[in-house]
This record gives C-alpha cells, structure tokens and sequence, in this order.
C-alpha cells in the first residue's frame, strides 16, 4: 500500500535530504521525480501537514524544499475504547493496524484469570506497528496503551464498560457507546463473571464461537464504522 504521508524527524525544515531505504522507496517504489509533491508529518506535531517539492534526485539521494504547511487533522468521529483480557501477543499484533484503520482510541489491556500471565506487552513495538499503519491511512492520532492486573482493577476505573459474552442481548445495528470489555481465549473465568453480573453485556447475532482477536475487531467494527 502506498503512504499517504510520511513520518519524518526533520519534517517542517525548509529543505529535507532523504537518504537509505526511504530514498529507495521515493525513487524506486513510487518513482518520484522532479517537482512532484510530498506529504511529511513530524512525530511532535502529527497534526500539522508538510508538503515538500523534489527538487533534485541523485543515486543516492532526494532533495526537498518545503512549499507548505497547514493544521489537517484526520481521526474517527467516534471514540471507543477497548478493555482486552491479554492473548498471544502475536495475535494482538497481527489485528493492531486494522483497529487502528478503523479508528479505535484506546486499548487497556487486562491480566485476566485466564490470561497467561507471562505474556509481556512491548508497546514500543505497538507504535512502530501503528505508525505505519498511520502512515498508510493517513490518521493523525495515536492510539493510547495502558494495563490493568485484574479485571476488578479495571472496574473501579471505569465502571461504565459494556461486556462482550454470551447471553441473549444481541449487539443492534445502532448502537453506540464509547467502551467495552472483551475476554481472552476461553472467555471470563466464574469470579469474574460474578464481578461483571450487573454490568450491560451484549453478544453478536452469530452462531459462531469467535477468537478474542475476531471478537475485538467485529466488536469495534460494529460501533465505529
């Protein structure tokens, strides 16, 4: 997929000079050549749009001269947050572009009775996996990262969560709120299922078992787009 901008630590200086892999991805993938045009984003200010000119391309490297600047902003119109009982950390990564495609604000990430609890969360790899998903569709936002040890934890923070499980209250085509708790593998354990007794829970009109993973992106899916 091409990018629709470009993260650069130097983007916002009047003249840019691009050089190793992502010179060979201007020149060689997209096959830039003079005058055409270059969006950059800075990490410190992702908000704010950078268009650059080509104004020279060697074998090693392109030049660039600043032509424009302007605040554009790209981001969901609806907010979710997502509580996720811990999984396989491959498993997370491997769906983490798509929530973020589809505009999902923030993951808390819950040690829950049935998480394995030596799974660890590397959320630097997280941001380099969603800054080229960011890069791609062209979001202006960072998704937020946080862990909680217990799912009780977690409550006494926000007690307002929906809960993904099953019971008879099918998800509807309308509905609209701003977060909800998804289990791992094997679902909520029966303390904890007793901790969420009053809580709203709903389910998905499928017959289907769903993975943790399938779960968050339909669920999320369903609220957002």
């Amino acid at each position: 997929m091409d990018l629709i901008y470009i993260l650069h630590d130097d983007a916002s200086k009047e003249k840019l000079s691009i050089k190793g892999e992502l010179h060979k991805y201007l020149v060689k993938v997209r096959r830039h050549t003079l005058g055409d045009e270059i969006s950059f984003r800075n990490r410190d200010n992702i908000e704010i749009l950078y268009t650059y000119k080509v104004a020279e391309v060697e074998s090693r490297s392109i030049e660039l001269e600043l032509i424009s600047s302007k605040e554009e902003i790209t981001k969901s119109k609806k907010s979710l947050h997502i509580a996720w009982c811990v999984i396989d950390v491959k498993s997370i990564e491997k769906v983490l572009p798509s929530l973020n495609e589809i505009g999902v604000s923030k993951i808390s990430f819950i040690y829950c009775d049935r998480s394995q609890r030596n799974i660890k969360l590397d959320f630097k790899r997280f941001e380099r996996i969603l800054e080229a998903s960011m890069q791609q569709c062209g979001r202006t936002s960072y998704m937020e990262f946080d862990t909680y040890k217990s799912i009780k934890e977690f409550i006494k923070d926000y007690d307002d969560v929906k809960v993904f499980d099953f019971c008879d209250n099918v998800l509807t085509s309308d509905a609209d709120f701003e977060r909800v708790l998804i289990g791992c593998e094997g679902g909520f354990s029966k303390d904890e299922k007793e901790l969420l007794a009053q809580k709203e829970n709903f389910r998905l009109d499928i017959p289907m078992v769903l993975r943790s993973e399938s779960a968050v992106m339909a669920v999320a899916s369903k609220i957002l787009l």
